[in-house]
């Protein structure tokens, strides 16, 4: 085996380590990105359910509001009629 072709192969067997370097590289990369993706989704979601409870809360005060004006009526109503 020639200089050359020593050089020639441990040229080669440099770029197939590079080659796997950058192949594992690259599949952290894509591991990372469905990992922001994923996180991305969750964010969004949450935000739609956090929307969603305060409109569902809100509903719960006008209707607490509500029931708390009909017992004032009825309170209202029981002493102006007289007991029987």
């Amino acid at each position: 085996m020639t200089m050359s072709d020593v050089i020639s192969t441990g040229a080669l067997l440099a770029m197939g380590v590079i080659a796997l370097v950058l192949l594992v590289q690259y599949l952290k990369l894509h591991d990372i990105g469905q990992m922001i993706h994923e996180c991305k989704t969750a964010t969004h979601q949450a935000r739609i359910w956090e929307m969603e409870n305060r409109e569902l809360r809100s509903a719960l005060r006008a209707e607490k509001a509500h029931v708390e004006q009909l017992q004032r009526k009825l309170v209202l109503l029981q002493a102006w009629t007289p007991a029987a």
